[in-house]
């Protein structure tokens, strides 16, 4: 079983006044009010489905013919369903506000019950891993039904060698909502909760980090000196959950024999590590003509001789500070996704009509953005915290992307609709390039030509460098906390080990910078998650490449990869475009593209 969850995006900004009328959800589509008799109705609908299921099938998988195993994977489907859609509508109202208690609670309880009555469900992986091979692969042929589900059958039998005993699977299970998921609710509920004080103003975390964007360098030292102390007075509490993540999984992996902490990623992105390792390899030897150019550049048109931390994301001193409203944020980037193709701009308007936006920041509300594709009989929900900012529109394009690639893939049904994390960024990739690129057509002057390159140009290295580096980081974490217990100045050390070398010499670093990992999501919900970006951003470079090129086919073939969802794997999916991800070559040719534009850059100096 599958109970969707939430994808918070990494690089995410954060609605404030004047901004126009920023959309809530409306999240009746899953139920009307979490006390509803429908609500009710589906939770002892799936209780009674699983005890039938557990019935039916426990200890006799092997029995089945190939239309009898079609149909248990029909019915693990409705259960995936229902469950999915009850976790999804309380998982969305405590995402909303994640400091009032009874949602937190009604999240919570619901989870407990799932857990509790899906555990009865532990058998059907494990006995479906005891299948013989042969045997399945004459099902297969006999059953085109069956068949189709055989990518769901393939990513099961990749866990094969890591498999437990029955009873330790069912008791990692029934432990599940005592352990990763309790640490995940007390990192959310204290990062919700922290208060930063600015100008004796207080705010929440999403408006602090907005403020380093802002023209003024003083406000910008201001707001990291006080993320800073409060990330520094809170930072046992974070190096705790990191520590006890950390471990738990190291124990996770090794009952497991999983040879390396980042196999668990790998094996549901449906990725080999070599892919991977050629990624990150291509990425970190791309530091100089990358970040460390670009900082450098940025540092003269600043008039600095160094940077600090709080320059990283500041704007141009020629950029505007005018801020975006929001109606005019929604017309650039349907627009800009009209001009690709009309399909795609009406698949994503209904996204602004009919509730499944919440935009605004408001208190406890989680920090950055995602978007949540629920279940696939219902519709996506995109969360945001619009403030108004250039890269708030860019978030926009990168969340409805999002969207607009889970209505598609919803055709292929709960099972087979989710992509594995190193597509899942495609779309949402591909929507801001859109949305820059037709932008950037507009520009009416050099410098505005300029301040829109760059900007494009520190979007990427967030998504690829950055990302990169927020990998290279937890990789060393994992490894050191193997080692032992870490104390918050081992886990700052490791911070600081990818710091220096991801951003350039360019840079030097305040005091207390040291604790800024202590924000990261993904860190604790996703551990690993962080390379996706860039091989989203990677891949997507070579898809526009192919685009720009002119493939009178373009179209068609970008809507079949994202109508597939996740039933094909990512050399299936790339062919058509005459590209391969295992092939090292792949990855300069993406990252040329920002080196492309860097040039750009340099040349405008002249």
């Amino acid at each position: 079983m599958q109970l969707a969850r939430p994808v918070f995006d990494a690089n995410a900004p954060a609605g404030a006044d004047g901004l126009g009328n920023l959309p809530d959800w409306d999240l009746t589509d899953l139920y009307p009010a979490p006390d509803s008799p429908e609500f009710a109705a589906d939770m002892e609908k799936l209780e009674a489905l699983c005890a039938s299921f557990a019935a039916d099938y426990a200890g006799k998988l092997d029995t089945l013919d190939a239309a009898g195993l079609l149909r248990a994977v029909e019915r693990d489907e409705e259960l995936s369903t229902i469950a999915g859609r009850l976790m999804s509508y309380a998982g969305l109202r405590y995402y909303q506000c994640t400091v009032d208690s009874e949602r937190a609670k009604f999240m919570a309880d619901a989870q407990d019950r799932i857990t509790t009555m899906t555990a009865q469900l532990v058998f059907w992986s494990l006995e479906l891993n005891r299948i013989d091979d042969d045997k399945l692969a004459a099902m297969f042929r006999e059953s085109e039904g069956l068949a189709r589900y055989k990518p769901i059958f393939d990513r099961l039998r990749a866990m094969k060698p890591y498999q437990l005993s029955d009873e330790l699977e069912q008791f990692l299970h029934d432990q599940s909502a005592v352990g990763a998921a309790a640490w995940n609710r007390l990192f959310d509920e204290t990062i919700a909760g922290l208060e930063f004080t600015i100008d004796g103003e207080p705010r929440p975390l999403e408006a602090t980090l907005d403020l380093l964007s802002e023209q003024d360098r003083s406000k910008r030292e201001a707001a990291s000196r006080e993320i800073a102390r409060v990330f520094g007075e809170n930072v046992r509490t974070f190096a705790r959950v990191h520590n006890t993540l950390a471990k738990e999984k190291e124990i996770e992996d090794r009952w497991r024999k999983m040879p390396t902490a980042q196999t668990g990623r790998h094996l549901s992105n449906h990725v080999e590590p070599e892919v991977v390792e050629a990624l990150r390899n291509a990425v970190v030897a791309a530091y100089p003509k990358l970040s460390h150019r670009y900082y450098a550049l940025k540092a003269k048109w600043l008039g600095l001789d160094t940077l600090q931390v709080w320059d990283r994301n500041a704007p141009l001193p020629m950029e505007s500070d005018r801020k975006v409203g929001w109606d005019e944020a929604k017309k650039t980037v349907l627009d800009a996704y009209a001009g690709f193709d009309p399909k795609m701009a009406e698949i994503a308007q209904p996204f602004f009509e009919k509730g499944w936006i919440d935009a605004g920041v408001k208190p406890g509300k989680a920090p950055g953005a995602f978007a949540h594709p629920t279940v696939t009989t219902v519709h996506p929900y995109v969360m945001l915290n619009y403030l108004g900012k250039p890269r708030d529109v860019m978030t926009l394009a990168h969340e409805l992307g999002h969207g607009v690639h889970q209505v598609l893939a919803a055709d292929q049904g709960e099972l087979l609709s989710s992509t594995p994390l190193t597509l899942a960024e495609t779309a949402s990739v591909f929507g801001e390039m859109l949305t820059f690129r037709a932008l950037l057509d507009k520009a009416a002057t050099k410098e505005e030509r300029r301040v829109m390159l760059a900007g494009k140009v520190e979007d990427m290295i967030n998504t690829v460098v950055r990302q990169i580096a927020f990998y290279d980081f937890e990789c060393k974490l994992h490894a050191a906390r193997r080692e032992g217990e870490l104390t918050p100045d081992d886990i700052n050390a490791l911070w600081m080990s990818v710091q220096a070398e991801s951003l350039g010499p360019v840079f030097e670093f305040m005091d207390g910078y040291e604790v800024f990992w202590a924000y990261i999501p993904h860190f604790v919900h996703s551990p690993f998650y962080v390379y996706a970006y860039a091989f989203g951003d990677g891949l997507v470079n070579a898809l526009y490449a192919v685009y720009e090129e002119g493939d009178a086919d373009f179209q068609a073939k970008y809507f079949d990869m994202l109508k597939a969802g996740g039933s094909k794997h990512h050399k299936e999916l790339l062919a058509p475009f005459g590209l391969d991800a295992s092939d090292p070559a792949f990855w300069d040719k993406g990252l040329s593209m920002i080196s492309g534009m860097i040039d750009e850059l340099e040349a405008m100096e002249d």
